[in-house]
């Protein structure tokens, strides 16, 4: 099975396919230049279908770089294992 952060990169990557694995591991709303509101979106729509969450609307502002919302899911997941 695939670690949380392996499977947050794969999410990642279909919304930002141009970007490298290092490059997705630091990017952030505001160093990604087509990191707009629509990329949010989908993003937060191919993150809750890969872990099987219904994440809250409003944590979509929080969702702001690689690394809050690994935070986020590392702690969302850490029940269900």
């Amino acid at each position: 099975m695939l670690s949380i952060e392996a499977r947050l990169l794969k999410c990642f990557h279909s919304v930002f396919p141009l970007l490298s694995p290092e490059e997705l591991r630091s990017a952030a709303h505001d160093t990604v230049g087509n990191w707009d509101s629509q990329a949010n979106i989908t993003l937060f729509m191919v993150i809750q279908e890969e872990f099987g969450l219904t994440i809250d609307f409003e944590e979509l502002e929080t969702f702001e770089s690689f690394a809050r919302i690994l935070d986020y899911l590392e702690k969302a997941t850490a029940g269900a294992k």
